[in-house]
């Protein structure tokens, strides 16, 4: 019999709800503990590790400091640098604490400190001669309150260090945190002063952005993620072109920014530099100015506009004569060889990117291209503005249009008696030959050699008004349109003005009839040496308007072309080769100051007059190209306020020519420093 006896049911069912509610008990402890230790830890992560753990996290932050490239080269037509950058030394600042005003004005003191001791070296090893910084301004440069920079960017204090300097800084930079000496470049420009405002000049991007071109780049700069690479940015302190070449070949100058990868700390300061890519030098351009022609046309002017100080033209002196503009364009290539606003100045104040009170008093009235805009070169309305009425020089044009629309032949006869007279009986109004001449039977050649008022009234603006009544002006702007008057020569020059079409104010004119007829000699329109010269470049060649060209070319630092320009014609007028032989016929004005001219050539003079103030002034105009029948060269020049065109304006214009042919040969042959004697023909064969 066996000895075992099995548990009765009851302490079996109580046996086991035990051991359930111990195991139940072990879980919750044990959940509990864990829940204990996760709650430690985060504690431990958020108090005692987590400024370690979000410095680290922080530390990974890199940032593209960009690096200024350095910016192309201008050259002239022959290769003569007129345009260029060269290495200077730089002192940087880098913000190694919190020295603004919210957050950092304990450490501000040791900002300030830094600026004294700053200002001591300068003072003591720098330029004697060059501009002297004061404290202030090397605070200002330190940007202490983040109004131009980040923190972690570094602060141009100064360009241009001295040697002295240079080796001052490099022993001593550990006692000065942050600072460092950079190699950046600087703009020069051409001591001659070589078409300066046609090249332009430069500023720095935050000081450009008045300008649509980097108002734009700046808005989209602003917005996140549109520019991922950082060799595209324009950042501070890089300068950019704000006139003329400088800033129409903005791009191509320019070249591509380089960077320095820099890990950013918590406090958005520097740690050090992980990368650096360098910047891509800019493309230089080559410009069809020739700096031999140019600078004889700025003489020329000069020197024009000082003896009309003491010289009688049209009976007076022109003390008032102040300004004077010339362009030299090729007839077949639309080449611009001489662009000359003057008086000019050193573009080489502008290297800092502004310039001083002093000298912007000096320029503000000449630092605008004149050739190609209206200025006025004093205070306004004592002097007429650098564009003025085209005078005479209209006259080609008007017999052209009046050949056109069949208000005369070239055979047709006028009898000048020295007035016409249009308007209503009894209120007509009379406009007479310059100084009254009667010139008696004339064909309309002869109409544009004696320079008849009377005949451009008679036939002409009368004849196209009752032609087309109130829709004359409509016809007279469409060919003032086809020759470039009133409208861009699309030269791309930034700043460009298109003229003032003044016969399409009838209310100014009194009506529509008085409009034209002014508008027949040259009274009703004031357009810019540009665009004269065009116009005459499209009375030489029959009737193509060509593109005035600046550029030639192109080509990156290793001298390789990346663009070329070629001779680009913007519209074509068809007219009767008969039409055109008219005009050259015509274009035959006697100026002495082409009396021994070695070429045969076509020429108009004019004398524009316009109210200034309270009186009437002569301004001196004058178109021509050369030679007559193989045309090369087209030269416009304006002297506002010189007088009588043929006196004031053609003497410059024949400089030109001669130093055109010295240099490049009108003939095609450069006559260079030899006696032009030797190539003169008679002497008639200038004037007829």
């Amino acid at each position: 019999m066996s000895d075992y006896t099995p548990d009765h049911p009851e302490q079996e069912e109580t046996k086991k709800k035990g051991n359930l509610n111990l195991r139940i008990n072990l879980f919750f402890f044990s959940t509990f503990i864990i829940f204990c230790v996760i709650i430690i830890r985060l504690a431990i992560l958020q108090f005692v590790e987590g400024p370690t753990l979000s410095e680290m996290a922080s530390s990974n932050i890199v940032k593209d400091v960009p690096l200024p490239p350095i910016r192309g080269t201008i050259y002239d037509a022959a290769g003569v640098k007129l345009a260029f950058s060269t290495p200077t030394q730089s002192l940087y600042f880098t913000l190694m604490k919190d020295y603004s005003e919210k957050n950092g004005s304990k450490n501000r003191p040791e900002a300030e400190q830094i600026a004294q001791r700053l200002l001591e070296v300068f003072d003591k090893y720098g330029d004697p001669n060059g501009e002297k910084m004061t404290k202030q301004d090397i605070i200002d440069a330190m940007d202490l309150d983040y109004k131009k920079y980040s923190g972690y960017s570094p602060r141009r204090i100064k360009m241009g260090l001295t040697n002295k300097e240079i080796a001052y800084f490099s022993e001593h930079k550990s006692d000065f945190p942050g600072i460092a000496i950079e190699e950046e470049s600087v703009r020069n420009y051409d001591p001659d002063t070589v078409a300066v405002q046609t090249i332009g000049y430069i500023r720095t991007f935050s000081g450009s952005k008045s300008l649509s071109k980097y108002k734009g780049i700046d808005e989209t700069q602003r917005k996140v993620d549109v520019v991922n690479d950082p060799g595209l940015l324009y950042t501070e302190p890089e300068f950019v072109g704000f006139d003329g070449l400088e800033l129409m070949y903005q791009d191509e100058l320019r070249g591509q920014n380089g960077y320095k990868k820099v890990p950013i700390n918590p406090r958005n300061m520097p740690e050090g530099v992980d990368e650096i890519v360098p910047p891509v030098k800019g493309n230089n351009i080559y410009s069809t100015i020739n700096k031999e022609v140019q600078l004889a046309s700025e003489k020329a002017i000069t020197d024009q506009l000082s003896w009309l100080h003491s010289n009688a033209v049209s009976g007076r002196t022109h003390p008032n004569a102040t300004t004077g503009f010339a362009v030299a364009m090729e007839v077949k290539t639309g080449n611009v060889v001489a662009m000359a606003s003057m008086p000019d100045y050193d573009p080489n104040i502008w290297q800092t990117g502004s310039v001083t009170p002093d000298n912007w008093k000096k320029i503000q009235n000449i630092y605008m291209n004149g050739t190609i805009r209206s200025f006025n070169p004093g205070k306004k309305g004592d002097h007429p503005e650098s564009v003025v009425l085209l005078g005479s020089t209209q006259k080609p044009l008007s017999v052209l249009l009046a050949l056109n629309e069949g208000l005369i032949t070239p055979n047709t006869y006028y009898q000048d008696r020295g007035a016409a007279y249009f308007g209503k009986e009894g209120h007509q109004a009379r406009v007479q030959n310059s100084g009254g001449h009667v010139y008696g039977s004339m064909d309309p050649a002869r109409a544009i050699e004696k320079s008849s008022n009377a005949f451009m009234v008679d036939m002409i603006g009368s004849r196209l008004y009752n032609k087309y009544k109130d829709q004359s002006i409509s016809k007279w702007d469409e060919y003032m349109t086809k020759f470039g008057l009133g409208v861009l020569t699309e030269s791309g020059l930034p700043g460009e003005w298109k003229g003032r079409k003044e016969y399409t104010n009838i209310k100014q004119a009194g009506s529509t009839l008085s409009a034209m007829a002014y508008a027949s000699f040259g009274q009703q329109g004031k357009y810019t040496t540009l665009q004269l010269a065009q116009y005459t470049a499209m009375l030489a060649n029959e009737g193509k308007r060509m593109k005035p060209q600046l550029v030639s070319k192109i080509s990156d630092e290793n001298g390789n072309i990346v663009k070329t320009f070629k001779p680009e014609v913007l519209n074509t007028v068809q007219f009767p080769k008969s039409y055109w032989d008219v005009i050259r016929r015509g274009m035959k004005s006697e100026v002495s100051a082409f009396g021994d001219f070695p070429y045969a050539f076509a020429r108009k003079t004019g004398t524009s007059t316009q109210q200034v103030g309270h009186q009437l002034v002569d301004n001196g105009v004058f178109i021509a190209y050369a030679p007559r029948e193989n045309p090369v060269l087209a030269v416009a020049v304006m002297i506002p306020e010189g007088g009588f065109g043929s006196q004031s304006a053609a003497p410059v214009a024949r400089k030109i020519f001669d130093a055109y042919d010295k240099v490049c040969g009108l003939d095609g042959v450069p006559k260079g420093n030899t006696n032009t004697d030797t190539n003169k023909t008679d002497s008639t064969a200038g004037n007829n």
